[in-house]
């Protein structure tokens, strides 16, 4: 089986906003089975569904994502040291800058995505 290849736009924090489909790459460091310290970069795709603060040291973005029929929230600083890159997928076209009432909207909003930003 073929491995997809898809590319995405990187994004800077001041590039963020609500409605954005975006991938999180944050590096994780763990201990293995050995004992010995390991770095490892988790993904995280969902939507940004709010950007609190200024796009400065002390601002936040959250994004949501469903997995497995939960909901999944993760609250991202802009400047975390953690964060390798930010993706681009796609962009909702939205009216509001926090986009809470989609916790439970359900899949309504997937049909009025546009692919470019």
């Amino acid at each position: 089986m073929a491995a997809q290849t898809a590319s995405y736009q990187t994004l800077t924090p001041e590039q963020l906003k609500p409605g954005m489909t975006v991938r999180v790459h944050q590096k994780i460091r763990d201990v293995n089975a050995k004992g010995e310290d390991r770095e490892r970069v988790q993904i995280f795709e969902g939507m940004v569904i709010r950007c609190h603060g200024s796009r400065g040291n002390d601002g936040t973005y959250t994004v949501r994502k469903v997995s497995e029929g939960v909901g999944v929230e993760k609250i991202f600083p802009y400047r975390a040291t953690s964060i390798a890159k930010v993706e681009f997928v796609k962009q909702a076209q939205v009216r509001r800058a926090n986009l809470g009432y989609l916790r439970s909207y359900g899949k309504r909003l997937k049909e009025t995505t546009k692919l470019d930003a």
